[in-house]
């Protein structure tokens, strides 16, 4: 019965995503500027408040043994997170929407696969939140609930919906087919359960390890958010949508996480 729960945890956020790369079948066309930000800035403070209360909160509380160095485990985890991104996104080739320069190494890839593999990139840290709020779950751990899990998966997910559709509309707005466009925002999200499946068999294998990948996640999480998002909904013609739509988003998975954990 655990198992399917967390099989479908897994799940809810890539459905968040395939159902945002299904606007391509519905839009007609591509999403305004002031749009984009928007829904930029709402997934900033969606990932934001998920750092917080669900992964970088339950890892001190978890570290409570540890007295005034409960925080040590979540500082080390959250560095190593920062890390592992920052890699990431210097060896592996990736072009944000808007960009006219790739980063990571040179290759030859396309423009389109690229495009994908910049979503890909932010989408890894996103399986990894929910993977290791289920391993907790899983582990019995009294700081996790079931609830707070579902909260994470929700909320990961509902951020995950403009997501999809930020990268589909662009990919058929610059000659993809429809049913192409759809297919490449999926892949974009497919690492989230397979990244959150990994993460649950690692923390199941080294319990103790648990702040520790708690804090990662949050670190790798917040870094695309500073790297990535924030630059993106602020660019261009100052405009507050993006900051209103980040404090909806915040507010949003606040609510979610304490509601439901």
């Amino acid at each position: 019965m655990m198992i399917n729960t967390i099989m479908i945890g897994l799940m809810i956020p890539f459905i968040g995503t395939a159902t945002g790369s299904a606007c391509v079948f519905v839009l007609r066309d591509q999403l305004k500027i002031g749009v984009q930000k928007a829904l930029t800035g709402f997934a900033a403070g969606v990932m934001v408040a998920a750092s917080i209360w669900s992964l970088i909160i339950p890892a001190i509380e978890q570290s409570e043994n540890m007295g005034n160095f409960a925080f040590l485990p979540a500082f080390i985890g959250f560095w190593i997170g920062v890390f592992f991104l920052l890699l990431l996104d210097h060896i592996i080739p990736h072009l944000h929407i808007g960009a006219s320069k790739a980063e990571g190494v040179k290759s030859h890839l396309t423009r389109t696969v690229m495009l994908v593999l910049a979503v890909t990139l932010h989408n890894i840290p996103e399986g990894m939140a929910v993977g290791v709020v289920y391993a907790g779950l899983l582990s019995g751990s009294d700081k996790i609930t079931a609830g707070a899990a579902l909260a994470l998966a929700l909320g990961i997910a509902i951020q995950n919906f403009p997501e999809g559709a930020i990268i589909s509309m662009p990919l058929y707005a610059e000659g993809k087919s429809k049913p192409k466009s759809f297919w490449l925002g999926v892949l974009s999200g497919a690492v989230e359960p397979v990244f959150g499946g990994l993460t649950v068999i690692l923390a199941g294998m080294i319990l103790p390890a648990m702040p520790y990948l708690l804090s990662f996640a949050a670190g790798a999480m917040l870094y695309v958010v500073v790297e990535e998002l924030i630059p993106e909904m602020a660019a261009g013609e100052h405009s507050h949508v993006g900051v209103i739509a980040f404090a909806i988003g915040f507010s949003l998975m606040m609510t979610l996480d304490v509601a439901l954990g």
